[in-house]
């Protein structure tokens, strides 16, 4: 074998070296890179998990009755339900943007109510809060057991402590007025781009795995 022959070979061979650790390092990074890709989203995805739930469940409402006759043996949180009553003397005020809401309680019930803020309950934070309207009236919306309610928890605590409010075996719920099933399209669109992410770093990761040195 010739002088340059042998450089040819070794030449190769050194290539040959170089390509395996390339491709060892290229599933090395991938890989983790794709594992936590799939944790972060399957992360996201659950915490997208009850707004999905609420978004396909029943459309008709969940009729809980009205003051001195509800209904506590159909409770179930996460559902559209409706339900009338007397609100509380007092209630829980807060902003959205410009919007002006208020969580009121019903009477002598574990409900409270969170509800745009109705004429003569204006309010600016730092300001006095109004009394809310004392007129009875019915309401539709998502119902949430406390613990699933997290967003409003400062609404709880205030009407617990005002003491305007009944626990239901020790727990309270919530009504969000106007929430209803199939409204927020917007929860789908995020689901189904997380899906996607997913499956798309899952194949990645099967490709990277798949791949052996040559």
């Amino acid at each position: 074998m010739s002088m340059e022959s042998e450089l040819q070979q070794e030449r190769d061979e050194r290539i040959a070296e170089l390509e395996k650790r390339i491709q060892r390092r290229g599933v090395g990074v991938k890989a983790p890179v794709a594992v936590l890709a799939l944790v972060v989203g399957g992360v996201l995805l659950g915490l997208l998990w009850k707004d999905l739930a609420y978004f396909f469940s029943p459309r008709t409402p969940l009729t809980l009755g009205t003051e001195g006759e509800y209904r506590y043996d159909v409770l179930e949180s996460n559902r559209y339900v409706q339900l009338h009553g007397v609100p509380t003397l007092r209630g829980a005020y807060g902003r959205e943007g410009e919007d002006v809401y208020v969580v009121v309680g019903l009477r002598e019930s574990p409900f409270l109510v969170r509800r745009r803020a109705l004429p003569g309950e204006e309010w600016t934070p730092g300001g006095v809060p109004p009394r809310p309207d004392p007129r009875p009236f019915g309401v539709r919306g998502r119902l949430l057991a406390e613990e699933d309610a997290e967003r409003y928890r400062e609404g709880f605590k205030l009407l617990r402590e005002m003491r305007e409010v009944q626990p239901k075996d020790g727990r309270l719920w919530l009504v969000v007025e106007g929430e209803r099933p199939g409204g927020d399209k917007g929860v789908v669109l995020v689901a189904l781009l997380l899906v996607t992410f997913m499956l798309g770093n899952a194949a990645l990761l099967y490709r990277g795995l798949k791949r052996k040195p040559t």
